[in-house]
């Protein structure tokens, strides 16, 4: 069993190869939400990038986040800086058109956020535009070419740094994910693709070198509570 952790899985996902309905994305968005707080994605934006905001006492920054789903991290982004006097612009980057136009949907009570399609390959924005540019589960999606393409693309567009948060390939969180999961989860692309998910993704070492390979500098990669490895980097505090 443990073999199949040694290295990363190339293995499609549902979601990448367009396997399902529309009335099962649907169900896929508001079930990822859900996921995505038990796996503690918001904590680790809390612990990394919002910290690095309060360490530097910045007033005002800008997010990019890349792959923003349905722009859950963007709201908890915006809440935060509501709650402790900051002045917060967040845009959510999406290819899929359903979850560019959810993301407006779902931050209706938060103007300061947008949202535009387009390719993470190839950013429409100018060099610095956003003081931090963020990805979360989104990198595992692809190949390590591409991950380190996109890395320079986010690096490039970040005038501060750039923090990606992904899962950490592991034997003990994809036990739990493929036992206690079948107990809560009912969307089918969530219970199959959320274990591929953890197969796809990262061991600490090899996002370090992805990290090094995009020419990143001041590289860092931590864990966090749950399963998350966080990937940081860009300028120099």
């Amino acid at each position: 069993m443990f073999e199949r952790f040694k290295q990363r899985s190339y293995e499609l996902e549902h979601l990448d190869t367009g396997n399902y309905t529309p009335e099962e994305y649907e169900d896929c968005i508001s079930e990822l939400q859900l996921v995505n707080r038990w796996m503690g994605d918001a904590y680790a934006l809390k612990q990394t990038l919002l910290k690095d905001v309060e360490q530097n006492s910045l007033n005002e920054f800008s997010v990019l986040d890349v792959g923003a789903g349905s722009g859950e991290l963007l709201r908890v982004a915006a809440s935060w800086a509501r709650s402790t006097g900051r002045v917060f612009k967040g845009v959510g980057l999406e290819l899929n058109e359903r979850s560019a136009q959810a993301i407006l949907e779902e931050s209706k009570r938060f103007p300061e956020i947008t949202s535009v399609r387009a390719d993470a390959l190839m950013l429409p924005f100018r060099n610095n535009d956003f003081e931090y540019v963020m990805c979360s589960l989104f990198t595992h999606h692809f190949v390590d070419e591409q991950v380190v393409h996109i890395l320079r693309e986010m690096h490039r567009v970040a005038s501060r740094r750039i923090f990606v948060i992904d899962l950490h390939r592991d034997p003990v969180p994809y036990f739990f994910y493929t036992t206690l999961g079948k107990l809560v989860l009912k969307n089918r692309l969530i219970r199959h693709d959320g274990a591929l998910s953890i197969l796809r993704s990262f061991k600490a070492d090899e996002f370090f070198r992805l990290g090094e390979a995009a020419g990143l500098r001041d590289v860092r990669v931590e864990h966090h509570f749950p399963a998350r490895l966080v990937l940081s980097g860009g300028r120099p505090s």
